[in-house]
């Protein structure tokens, strides 16, 4: 809808829409609604509403207009939605609007969005949903410093929000508003209706009182009537509903989110916008911005000890300084103080300082016993002056001017874009006259006039553009994007607007075509499933109204390369595809399809199709040719209107003669031209194929009579509509035409193919130089966007280049660290300089001229002579430059004089300015020391010089500022915050010091420089991807950014003749306008007098915590240290905390000087609660309280895995000797908690894995094993002193769980420990080892207290919250900590006689920290605890006093492990990442008297591993150490070395199988995962693994060994995949060497032929395949078994006419029906005959319904007797059947206890092992019959397999692998028969 006609009918708007009313909702006509979506009576509004509710937001909505082609056209600058969440769901809100240029920007909030994310079409705002007053989330949302975003809270109240759409549009994309397109309401929530208004209405004050309270005298706009909530007689609007406005000027986390404001209610009749009612007003209101630079010019300031803030009395005031009153012009608002009406924080501080204007700065002085409100006034903009008002005073409401921007509006202008492609090279199109051609550009589409070169833009694509179209007269032109958001795009090509955007596929479209006359248009992609889709669309009103329909679709298997519309029909289209070419047509709203019948050509891989062009009078239109080309040089030629091929050609490069009549070539004539493109005119055919060749045919491909050669393959062709020329597009990225009359050639545009990593400009001769990943250095002509010259480096990676300022050279750092200096002019290298290691990330000429200066990214730094031409080093620094690639390709940067020289560097954190004449260091400045207020560390990420005049250094930050430092002095003179929402990419300021350029999330801003504008940048889109650079031209008219390509910008704005002496006494200007980022004046943040250290500091953490229980308000959450204790000191003796359930308990505190007493909570008086506290042990009482039983969330909670299978009660041995021994286990178990352990001093090294606990030896790899637990152990301990370990398990009927004692030299258990109930979570020794504790899961709930002496109990108690992990204190062997969800539990054990007690004082978790569980801990030697949270943080204890002094982030995730040892401290969490943190201050900070900051901890190293970290062990100093992860690994971690190395390996998902080599050397394992692992025999060492993504790997086999010489080196592994394929991989290479795709199921078995040829595979569907194992055809497939699972296939050799059949070899496959095939063959005689099937009976009964739980059906061949089959499986009883193929006959049975999961018979025929779903490992004996059961595994054992010697059996159950050595092995070789 166009602006105009809306702006013209939008009078009927005023005052208000009622949009529900107005598209009559209750209808469904105008609108649409999906999912629950019903109207219910709400009994507090007493009216019907719409409930939406559905566990999918996308599933349930409300959506108005109906469709998405339509607009809702409604202008109003505000938007009210009255609404209210449903408690404890999320719900999700949709916004469309449109801004003046016909751009839609979607605006979405949501509870479930975490964070404040933003692109150019789409703002993502968080909504913090309120509670009601006084309840748990509204008392810590307080003082919550982390995201409050989430689940809505109970007690949520109806909301009126509010939303400035003009302002979200302005402030956030610099965009205006037009109206509002859509609107969608997503589950779950209650709304009552929609409104849009020019005005402010306020909520509370109806028509009747602002008439009656005179109100609308002062601009009060009441509520109308509709739009009004009930409000009860006797209740306050504001205590029963929300009033929500955004932009909001609420403080909760997170930034930009939609919440409700700070400012408390507003009085009834009062008000809102003017007139300001004030009582008692002492105290100055200022903003938030005022308010941070308060807190630093305090916190850097030395404090003075005052009393508590309860005690404190008046401030006389003896000296006020002068005031100048700052008007604030404000039109927009404060980001921090956004709402009209509301009034501001007043701080506590005795002074606050004001943002100046033009002077040096404003100082009030006020008491501090209350605030003055300060009203805003009402309008579009205000008036505020805040000063102190000793009496009511009233502010008068004045209009005035809109707020001044950056000028000129837009100050930069696209000119050229030099790029082609990025999605695709096959997409580009001709105008109708044959003078411009369209084609895509990354995200862009540019429109280029031929003879000009000029170009046009059509922007508006998020990503890719993937597909071009035009209509027949080129006055629509379609474009779709690629990515999962597939957006299709029409605009009128004329006027370049954009008439209809909608969405199509689920995935990326690849074709677009247009019909003739426009009306239809035909798009080609994917669907949810990868299938081809097919979708065709009524365009014939785009024009008008822009409205576009579907008019049919159609999903289909085949594959779709191009899809065109016929010319002379627009509901016939034709495509083409591999070994497919299809006719389609649309008929009666559907699509159907016809396939061509190719013949012999059906298994050509077609790449384009062309309709043959012309109008025959005597012809039906349908009656012509389609040609259609392939990659293998066929033009085949198709009657459309027959549907047959009339004639088929094959092209060859050297092809002399064609043939007229129709050809029937093969395939073995040769290779021919593979041809990716092809266009047909009335005269001739244009292809361009693979081999670089553009050629003209005539029609009948008789000859070829002209062609013009490429670089690379032609991927597209296309004749103009004239016939005159022939455009080109190459696989190089470069798009050109040919001349058909002058027979010349032109070429368009060149373009790099990957990104582009730098550029420079020369300004003298306008040259561009650019390199990019495609190992290219290209130079361009700056106005002709002409490449001039190329230079291709194929082993290295040009990564920085610089142009000589005067001079026509220029030099190229690449990734090897070699630095080459070119001469343009002649085309040579001049100088080769390798002083770097690492990557060149910096490379730059002095303005000069005379030095060239590099830096590596390994920290080196060199310095050239750039007056000669060898350019030969002068000065090499090593670790100077900060290390990564990150700050490249312009890490450096040299003032205009040439005399500095600065970087990023030593460290990320500091600054370092040197002489550029000599590199000596003059100043060093540390940029993480300027906000003491943030919790994260600041680093330098850019720095840029701006002109020598002003001497001002400019400096980038992580954390999205702009500092502008004193160049001289380093020090801060302003910065500017959240420049960007990423990190910028790069920095450049304009030579007249007048605008200042940034880059960052593919946006580029330009900014005023001293920002005195109220807007103060312009923001500007087109890149799809990061910038890499960014700068002005040297003549300052254009402005240049790269990356996805080259953009080339105008820059408009006016240049200002200044002179030379007037530049030094250019001021920084202050941000007076509201809407650009804070800005802070350096003389307040610097510290050390404002000038920079000289060394490099330790970088600071948060400040120091208050975590007294005396309620502070906001302002007084950070404290100094002096202030802390004072505030302590002044604590009640005895302050009730709170209630528990129902037991009342109470803190006893002594803190007074010169005391050290722990305080300890105690349980009151039994006599006086005997209901409660039923025992001494019990500080909570026993069950009184209800308990949650639900998980919590935390990774560091045990739960162990599910199992379907029981343990077996006993293990039957047999009389003498077991015939296994346990030799190894492999793996370990990552779904334990810490269940590793590791003593340094002796050597002890265990951990566990299933039920088993494995000592090893880390020097030879031997194993010893502690059997006894029956399900998986949870987590292991160790004493001190080695000698005892401590292992825990649940138990199977889940009323207790056992703990092991083990004796570690004997290997013996001690004791067993049955006291918990289900899993124990943690355990721990005491110092002295005198002590044992063991804490119960979340089930459990209870902490024990064992003697280590006869490990006799000794206390026990039970809390509240899951304890997640505990530790003895080792300075007190008589006080333990445990952490879990609340807090912190410091128990104290007193012991009395023979009673133990336990005392605990329970310490909540401070609101400062935002976290609501505390996961792990660890004691340091000077009283000090360390816990983590389940947001990454880590907070210091005093234990001493048991407070939290410190806390800082370590993590991004969970941390779920800590580890600490002097003064060094290890975190490891659910990120994967380990770190080791330098806390050598943190016991500084815990002293009260000093004034140390938190400025102590350091991140020494960080590590990267292969999962959650779960276990962790560390020796004395903290160098090496052992660390477990959920992937089964245990790594060796050393930190001095930075080295990790894989200790014990083992699969995380469940392996299905195990093959071995045929010399016994090397075994391998599949899984679930879909990873393959070889492991070598002797050692279990992992040697080789391949993984295949989101595939299951189900079965495998070795290739045997036929000739050992040859076999040796081509080993190969044959694996089946769930997804039907097959897979061969070469051991030796390690390297996938085939895949083929036989099944379209999964594969369940496969196994080699006996001499390798042949594989044999059987699927789930029962269908088995032949193929061959050297080319992968699949040679026969056999359906017997169709129906049944294959479970099993086995070859083996035998007679060559045995059974009275050919062939040396026979085969068997087993299904899961309990049917058995024979099979004698001769894969070389193509033979294959059944020699016998069986079928084995099943129980009349089945005792087993489920088919999915029955035994499966095995059975292999006698490996000692020939014709005999072993056979086990479901049948009428468990037993073991040996058939006779001679007897046709079972000549044995041999019965079970239990039905066999899994069974293997030993090579030697005088074992079977069987695997029970009892997790026993059952070896039966031949001939005697006899049997053992070994234990060992967790889980039922379903596949075991022995070793082709008999000398080992490998067992696995879930992903646990057990190799057993088979004993006795010599002795039981002669009995090896079964009969």
């Amino acid at each position: 809808m166009d602006k105009p006609k809306i702006v013209s009918e939008s009078v009927w708007q005023r005052p208000y829409v009622n949009v529900f009313k107005h598209f009559k909702l209750e209808e469904w006509k105008k609108s649409t609604k999906e999912g629950d979506v019903t109207a219910v009576m709400d009994k507090t509004l007493k009216c019907t509403v719409y409930r939406i509710r559905g566990p999918i937001p996308p599933g349930n909505y409300i959506q108005l207009p109906k469709t998405s082609t339509q607009s809702l056209g409604l202008v109003g600058r505000y938007l009210y939605l009255l609404f209210k969440p449903i408690v404890s769901k999320y719900f999700v809100v949709h916004f469309d609007a449109v801004t003046e240029g016909s751009q839609v920007i979607r605006i979405s909030f949501s509870n479930l969005f975490k964070e404040f994310k933003s692109t150019a079409t789409w703002l993502q705002f968080p909504f913090v949903c309120g509670a009601v007053e006084g309840s748990v989330y509204n008392t810590t949302a307080k003082t919550a410093k982390q995201d409050l975003v989430g689940l809505a809270p109970p007690g949520v109240k109806w909301t009126c929000l509010m939303m400035d759409l003009q302002y979200l549009l302005s402030f956030y994309l610099n965009r205006h508003y037009s109206h509002l397109k859509s609107i969608k309401l997503c589950s779950n929530m209650f709304v009552k209706n929609i409104f849009t208004s020019d005005l402010v209405f306020e909520p509370s004050v109806t028509a009747f009182k602002a008439k009656r309270a005179g109100l609308v005298l002062h601009d009060v706009s009441p509520m109308p009537r509709e739009m009004a909530f009930l409000v009860p007689k006797g209740e306050t609007w504001h205590d029963i509903y929300d009033d929500i406005r955004f932009p909001s000027d609420g403080t909760k986390m997170p930034f930009d989110s939609i919440q409700k404001g700070k400012s408390s209610p507003r009085k009834k009749g009062h008000p809102t916008h003017c007139t300001p009612v004030r009582a008692n007003p002492p105290t100055v209101s200022v903003s938030k911005a005022v308010q941070d630079r308060v807190s630093l010019i305090q916190q850097i300031t030395s404090p003075e000890t005052v009393p508590s803030r309860r005690w404190r009395s008046s401030q006389i005031i003896t000296n006020i300084p002068k005031v100048h009153l700052d008007t604030i012009v404000s039109p927009h608002r404060d980001k921090d103080s956004r709402e009209c009406g509301d009034e501001a924080i007043a701080i506590s501080n005795e002074s606050a300082k004001l943002i100046p204007a033009d002077d040096g700065g404003i100082h009030v002085f006020a008491s501090q016993r209350g605030r003055v409100p300060v009203a805003k006034c009402s309008g579009d903009t205000e008036e505020v002056v805040s000063t102190k008002v000793p009496t009511p005073t009233r502010f008068i409401c004045q209009k005035f001017k809109d707020p001044k921007g950056l000028q000129p509006d837009p100050i930069l202008k696209l000119k050229k874009i030099i790029g082609f492609g990025g999605c695709t090279m096959k997409c580009a199109a001709w105008n109708k006259s044959g003078s411009t051609v369209a084609y895509p550009c990354h995200a862009i589409v540019v429109v280029m006039e031929i003879d000009t070169g000029q170009q046009r833009f059509f922007i508006g694509h998020t990503d890719k553009v993937s597909a071009l179209s035009f209509n027949g007269n080129s006055t629509l032109l379609a474009s779709a994007q690629t990515g999962n958001v597939s957006l299709v795009r029409v605009w009128n090509f004329n006027k370049g607007n954009c008439l209809a955007m909608f969405k199509t596929h689920v995935h990326s479209v690849s074709s677009l075509s247009f019909s003739y006359n426009g009306q239809v248009l035909c798009g080609v992609g994917k669907d949810s499933r990868g299938k081809s889709m097919v979708v065709v669309w009524d365009t014939a009103k785009v024009s008008r109204d822009g409205e576009v329909v579907v008019l049919a679709k159609a999903h289909t298997e085949v594959d779709i390369q191009v899809m065109k519309i016929a010319s002379f029909d627009d509901t016939r289209m034709v495509s083409c595809g591999r070994d497919n070419i299809r006719l389609w047509r649309v008929r009666n709203g559907a699509l159907r399809s016809c396939p061509v019948n190719l013949g012999e050509y059906h298994c050509l891989e077609f790449t384009d199709v062309a309709f043959e062009e012309g109008h025959l009078a005597d012809k039906d239109p349908a009656d012509r040719m389609l040609f259609a080309c392939s990659k293998s040089g066929h033009i085949i030629e198709i009657d459309y209107k027959n549907v047959v091929i009339k004639n088929a050609r094959r092209l060859f490069p050297s092809q002399q003669k064609h043939s007229q009549q129709q050809e029937t070539v093969t395939f073995n004539a040769g290779a021919g031209i593979a041809i990716n493109s092809i266009s047909v005119s009335a005269a001739f055919c244009a292809t361009g194929s693979d081999d670089g060749y553009l050629r003209l045919w005539p029609l009948d491909f008789s000859t070829v009579f002209l062609e013009a050669e490429h670089e690379g393959g032609v991927s597209f062709v296309s004749i103009d509509p004239n016939g005159l020329k022939v455009l080109a597009a190459t696989t190089t990225g470069n798009l050109g035409y040919l001349d058909i009359p002058s027979r010349g050639y032109t070429t368009l545009m060149r373009s790099h193919t990957n990104k582009i990593l730098a550029f420079s400009v020369d300004g003298i001769r306008r040259h561009l130089v650019t390199v990019s990943e495609d190992c290219t250095i290209r130079v361009w002509d700056l106005d002709s966007m002409q490449q001039m010259y190329d230079f291709v480096s194929a082993e290295e990676t040009p990564c920085a280049v610089t142009f000589h300022p005067t001079q026509q050279i220029f030099a190229c750092g690449f990734s090897s660290g070699v630095v080459r200096v070119f001469n343009v002019g002649n085309s040579s290298l001049l100088a080769e300089q390798r002083q770097h290691r690492g990557q060149v990330i910096g490379l730059v000429f002095s303005p000069s001229g005379e030095y060239m200066y590099s830096a590596g990214s390994l920290g080196s730094l060199a310095l050239y002579n750039a007056t000669e031409d060898s350019h030969h080093v002068i000065r090499i620094l090593g670790n100077v430059v900060a290390r990564g690639s990150y700050h490249g390709p312009d890490a450096l940067t040299v003032s205009s004089d040439s005399r500095y020289l600065a970087f990023v560097g030593p460290s990320e954190y500091i600054v370092t300015v040197m002489d550029a004449h000599s590199l000596d260091e003059i100043m060093l400045i540390d940029v993480s020391i300027l906000d003491l207020e943030t919790t994260t560390l600041d680093t330098a990420v850019k720095v840029c010089y701006s002109s020598a005049a002003i001497n001002q250094l400019l400096v980038t930050t992580s954390s999205n500022k702009i500092l502008w430092l004193n160049a001289r002095t380093g020090k801060l003179i302003r910065e500017v915050c959240n420049i960007h929402k990423t990190v910028s990419t790069s920095l450049a300021v304009s030579e007249d010091i007048q605008y200042l350029l940034t880059t960052g999330e593919k946006v580029i801003k330009v900014w005023d420089y001293h920002m005195k504008q109220d807007i103060n940048f312009q923001v500007f889109i087109g890149h799809s991807e990061t910038i890499q650079q960014a700068m002005f031209t040297p003549d300052q008219l254009s402005a240049i950014s790269v990356g996805d390509a080259v953009f080339v910008w105008d820059f408009l704005a006016c240049i200002l003749d200044q002179e030379t002496s007037s530049l030094p006494s250019i001021q920084p200007f202050p941000l007076h306008g509201t809407e650009a980022p804070s800005v802070a004046e350096g003389n307040e943040v610097c510290q050390n007098g404002g000038m920079p250290r000289q060394s490099v500091p330790v970088p600071s953490s948060s400040p120091p915590l208050n975590v007294s229980v005396i309620e502070r308000n906001e302002q007084d959450v950070f404290l100094s240290d002096v202030e802390s204790k004072d505030n302590n000191n002044q604590n009640d003796d005895s302050i009730t905390v709170g209630r528990i359930g129902d037991s009342i308990l109470q803190v006893h505190e002594n803190m007074r000087s010169g005391e050290n007493v722990t305080p300890f909570m105690k349980p009151v008086s039994l006599q006086e609660y005997p209901k409660e506290l039923d025992e001494p042990a019990s500080w909570f009482g026993d069950g009184d309280f209800p308990h949650n039983n639900e998980r919590p969330d935390s990774y560091k909670h045990f739960a162990a895995q599910f199992k379907a299978s029981s343990v077996s009660q006993v293990a039957v041995l047999s009389d003498g000797k077991e015939d296994l021994k346990l030799k190894v286990v492999i793996g370990y178990n990552g779904n334990g908690r810490g269940n590793m352990v590791w003593n340094p001093d002796t050597a002890l090294f265990a951990y566990s894995c299933g039920c088993l606990v494995v000592i090893e030896d880390l020097h030879s790899g031997s194993q010893k094993h502690l059997t006894g637990h029956l399900e998986e152990i949870s987590t292991l301990a160790v004493s001190h002193d080695a000698q005892e370990l401590a292992s825990a398990s649940g138990n199977q009927s889940k009323t207790s769980c056992s703990i092991f004692i083990w004796n570690v030299v004997g290997g013996s258990c001690k004791i067993v420990l049955c006291q918990h109930t289900t899993e124990v979570q943690a355990m721990a020794y005491s110092r002295d080892d005198r002590l044992f504790l063991s804490a119960g899961d979340y089930r459990d709930l209870t902490i024990a207290l064992w003697d280590t002496r006869n490990y006799e109990l000794l206390a026990t108690t039970r809390v509240s919250n899951p304890v997640h992990d505990l530790a003895f204190d080792p300075t007190a062997v008589n006080e333990f900590a445990c952490v879990g969800v609340g807090g912190v539990h410091f128990w104290l054990v007193e012991q009395t006689g023979e009673e133990v007690q336990l005392k605990v004082h329970r310490v909540s978790i401070p609101d400062e920290v935002g976290a609501d569980e505390l996961t792990a801990l660890c004691y340091n030697s000077d009283s000090v605890l360390y816990t983590a949270t389940n947001t990454g943080k880590i907070c210091a204890w005093d234990t001493q006093q048991n407070r939290c002094f410190m806390t800082w982030d370590a993590d991004e995730g969970e941390i779920g492990i800590v580890q600490c040892r002097r003064y060094r401290l290890m975190t490891g969490s659910n990120t994967k990442k380990i770190r080791l943190w330098a806390v050598a201050a943190v016991q500084e900070m815990r002293l009260e008297g000093t004034r140390a900051r938190s400025n102590s901890v350091l991140l020494e190293h960080e590590m990267i591993l292969d999962g959650t970290i779960v276990s962790a062990v560390f020796d004395d100093i903290m160098d090496m150490g052992i660390v477990g992860t959920t992937a089964g690994t245990l790594w060796y971690i050393n930190w001095a070395e930075n080295t990790s190395i894989r200790l014990i390996s083992g699969h995380r998902n469940k392996v299905n199988q195990v093959t071995f080599s045929p010399d016994e050397s090397h075994f391998a394992t599949c899984a679930e995962d879909g990873s393959l692992r070889v492991w070598v025999m002797h050692t279990t060492e992992l040697v080789v693994q391949f993984h295949v993504l989101n595939q299951s790997c189900l079965c495998m086999a070795w290739s045997p060994a036929v000739n050992l010489k040859k076999s040796a080196d081509k080993q190969q592994i044959v694996a089946g995949y769930s997804d039907g394929t097959i897979r061969f991989f070469g051991v030796l290479k390690t390297e996938m060497e085939l895949k083929i795709h036989p099944h379209p199921v999964a594969v369940n078995a496969i196994a080699f032929s006996m001499d390798g040829e042949v594989i044999i595979s059987g699927g789930k569907d029962g269908l088995m395949a032949v193929s061959s194992s050297r080319t992968g055809i699949t040679v026969r497939v056999i359906s017997d078994h169709k129906g049944s699972p294959i479970t099993a296939i086995e070859c083996t050799r035998k007679k060559y006419d045995e059974f009275g059949l050919d062939g040396c070899e026979m085969w068997l496959a087993v299904s899961s029906d309990r049917r058995v095939s024979v099979w004698a063959t001769d894969w070389h005689k193509d033979q294959c005959e059944l020699i016998d099937w069986l079928t084995f009976p099943a129980p009349i009964k089945p005792e087993l319904c489920d088919k999915s739980s029955l035994p499966p059906s095995l059975a292999a061949f006698s490996p000692s007797q020939s014709g005999i089959v072993v056979y086990v499986g479901f049948g009428v009883k468990p037993e073991i059947i040996l058939y006779s193929l001679y007897k046709k006959q079972a000549i044995k049975k041999i019965p079970l206890s239990q039905w066999a999961t899994s069974m293997s018979p030993s090579p030697g025929g005088q074992y079977i092992a069987i695997g029970t779903n009892g997790r026993l490992l059952k070896l039966i004996q031949y001939p005697s019959g006899k049997f053992q059961e070994f234990a060992g595994h967790n889980d039922a054992v379903h596949f075991s397999q022995f070793t082709p010697s008999g000398r080992f059996l490998l067992s696995v159950a879930y992903n646990e692998v057990l190799v057993w050595e088979v004993q006795n092995l010599q002795r039981t070789l002669t009995h090896a028969q079964y009969l």
